[in-house]
């Protein structure tokens, strides 16, 4: 029986368009025919509420999963995509699935701590669903916690959303370190997948240069579809859409579905410069890495 690919979205820095690209991307990847099941594994729920469900129709979350209160199958939600494809006029009727979060899940770093097999709780859990879906996508926090290191176990690969702006830069070191933490000690298959650049206007020097910095010190890691700035993909969320659905002949559905094919080219075709080993990640951080104990 086939398993599903999953792969992690994830940056410890906020506003860097992580939920945004989860669910346009998931989006973007049912269009191209895939089944989806995206995690929202974020307390703030944000990207259950993206999708437009609202708190009365969520009956199960990932709260109630991880704390052995329902199986993932239980709270699954269905959403449909009413997408139009800037090259095509009918509607789809395909559909997302989606396990949603909500506020209960804020204490969930506190109240899993001392669960046995802390960091195999999320791996566990929708190892009893891989098989219904092609692709499922971790929308993590803004953090690198427990539940953070719980969608690095359960992923075969990490993609980071990255804002063309320097002090988005900042952060990236402490976090590949941390990937790379994860992959010696508890997922030795763990990839990372890309760096997808967000919110990118071609027209201003900053973001050019913020860029090219990425380009000339990560290489290949950097994916060749960047997002552009653009109004749909902001307003979007304010009516439950994704991309697709919203506004089709707008760079942001150009620039997503671009990205999902990509993406499928990536885990489909991996390349090796595409992943880091220890050697190599040390090349690129410039110091040495060091394993101190996981949170």
């Amino acid at each position: 029986m086939q398993q599903s690919v999953t792969a992690a979205f994830l940056n410890q820095k906020g506003g860097v368009g992580k939920t945004t690209s989860v669910a346009n991307i998931g989006a973007g990847l049912t269009i191209l025919g895939n089944r989806v099941l995206l995690v929202d594994l974020d307390p703030q729920g944000h990207l259950t509420r993206f999708l437009g469900i609202e708190r009365g129709d969520v009956h199960k979350t990932i709260n109630d999963v991880l704390h052995g209160r329902a199986p993932a199958r239980d709270a699954i939600i269905k959403r449909p995509l009413k997408a139009r494809l800037h090259t095509e006029d009918s509607e789809s009727t395909m559909a997302m699935s989606l396990i949603p979060s909500t506020l209960d899940f804020s204490d969930a770093e506190v109240s899993l701590a001392a669960a046995n097999d802390r960091e195999f709780l999320l791996k566990r859990a929708i190892g009893t669903v891989h098989h219904e879906y092609d692709y499922i996508l971790f929308d993590c926090s803004p953090s690198l916690g427990l539940i953070s290191t719980n969608a690095l176990v359960a992923a075969h690969t990490v993609f980071i959303p990255v804002q063309t702006e320097y002090l988005a830069l900042e952060s990236l070191e402490d976090l590949l370190t941390k990937i790379e933490m994860v992959r010696a000690r508890l997922n030795t298959d763990l990839q990372v997948g890309g760096l997808l650049a967000t919110r990118f206007d071609g027209r201003k020097i900053l973001n050019r240069m913020v860029a090219e910095s990425l380009r000339e010190r990560y290489g290949a890691l950097l994916l060749d579809t960047m997002i552009r700035d653009n109004i749909a993909v902001a307003e979007s969320p304010r009516d439950g859409k994704d991309i697709f659905s919203y506004r089709p002949r707008s760079f942001g559905a150009e620039d997503y579905l671009n990205l999902a094919r990509e993406i499928l080219d990536r885990i489909e075709t991996p390349a090796e410069s595409e992943s880091f080993d220890l050697d190599e990640l040390e090349r690129y951080i410039g110091i040495p890495v060091e394993y101190p104990e996981l949170d």
